[in-house]
């Protein structure tokens, strides 16, 4: 087959993938939830099976064992989420007093500082956007309330993902060799290589990514709560689960939690104590998990993986989160991929490969640099120096 006919096949397959993805979008989040998980719990499984166990048998032990940690975590932190959560109900009306009482006459007073055409304008804007906020939540609602989507969804989820994860964990090195089978056998060594780096960013990433903020949101749910915070465990699982999401967990949470410690304290010092928890939080990530447990090799930037998240919630809904990391680690490793074979070709380097001498073919010695990993990671070859 030609090259040329070999570019078609594989571009029209990804668009054919792309559509059916989309087509199907409404009922993947359990099955795509079920590979996810048995990705992550595939190790596990290989390690049993290792030391003896039938793939059967490790499968079962790894999901059940998974399925009763989860089951035991919501059974410890329900009751205390339902107590916080009939707190807030309690406070709720004496929240809505004081911000009629001091916020609104300070808004007021701000107000008539500003020239009357700036109130206007602001006003039909808050008009605005109000009017967008209450139409798009009486469409959620309307959604949940005729089609139980949502419910069906959640559903789905808790019941399916078990059974799919199961299978696909107790047939994971099947699948693998099967799919290694169809690789086309010319560039089957090179797909292999591709693979294992997406592999090694993915895993890198997920699995580091996961524990850190597993460790952030047990550190800040203890720390928030022992400082006297109202809703303190609400609020550090919440910032624990949004900082999947580079820098959107620690900023919800410090917002959150300040705020919350202006209305709640009378003293300066607890409401500055409350932001120094979340300014150690930070310390401790960045210098000592996100270092440790993620690492600085899995080629993921942070500013990727918040567009990668939002594109794919945008365009795809729930499946779309779950499959915006691993597409974004694809897409990376591919990049990276790209970037070397273009710095190995005649449009980087400026003559024909068929008429250059074997110095000129030889690796540029500025590809092993280490600002070299800075330009395959998006840097670009402009902050490289001039080759001599």
């Amino acid at each position: 087959m030609r090259a040329n006919r070999q570019w078609k096949f594989w571009l029209w397959g990804f668009v054919a993938f792309i559509a059916t993805v989309w087509l199907l979008r409404s009922m993947l989040a359990p099955f795509v939830a079920g590979m996810a998980l048995a990705y992550l719990l595939d190790p596990v499984a290989d390690k049993l099976e290792t030391r003896g166990l039938p793939r059967w048998a490790a499968t079962t032990l790894v999901l059940l064992g998974f399925l009763l940690a989860a089951i035991l975590a919501v059974l410890l932190v329900a009751p205390l989420l339902q107590a916080q959560l009939v707190q807030l109900l309690e406070l709720a009306p004496q929240w809505i007093a004081w911000a009629k009482q001091e916020v609104l006459p300070a808004i007021q007073r701000f107000l008539r500082r500003l020239p009357a055409a700036e109130v206007k304008q602001l006003r039909e804007a808050a008009g605005s956007y109000a009017g967008t906020a209450v139409g798009w939540t009486a469409d959620v609602l309307r959604n949940i309330l005729t089609k139980g989507v949502a419910i069906i969804d959640i559903l789905s989820v808790i019941f399916i993902t078990p059974i799919v994860a199961f299978y696909l964990l107790r047939d994971w090195d099947r699948l693998v060799a099967t799919v290694d089978g169809w690789l086309p056998r010319p560039y089957a060594a090179t797909i292999r290589e591709q693979a294992r780096a997406v592999d090694t960013t993915l895993a890198g990433f997920v699995r580091g990514q996961a524990t850190v903020c597993l460790c952030l949101g047990i550190f800040y749910a203890v720390a928030l709560t022992a400082a006297g915070l109202d809703f303190g465990l609400v609020i550090g699982l919440i910032t624990g689960v949004l900082s999947f999401i580079p820098f959107v967990g620690s900023i919800v949470g410090f917002v959150a939690s300040v705020g919350l410690a202006l209305f709640q304290f009378d003293e300066f010092w607890r409401v500055g104590l409350i932001a120094g928890i979340f300014f150690f939080g930070q310390a401790v990530e960045g210098n000592i998990l996100t270092p440790k447990l993620v690492g600085d090799k899995v080629g993921l930037h942070p500013v990727w993986v918040m567009f990668a998240l939002l594109a794919g919630g945008a365009l795809f809904g729930f499946v779309g989160v779950l499959l915006a990391v691993p597409v974004a680690a694809v897409i990376g490793v591919l990049a990276r991929f790209g970037l070397r074979q273009y710095m190995q070709s005649s449009l980087y380097r400026g003559f024909d490969t068929g008429t250059a001498t074997a110095l000129d073919l030889a690796p540029d010695p500025l590809l092993s640099h280490p600002a070299a990993e800075g330009a395959e990671r998006g840097a670009g070859v402009a902050d490289l120096p001039p080759k001599p």
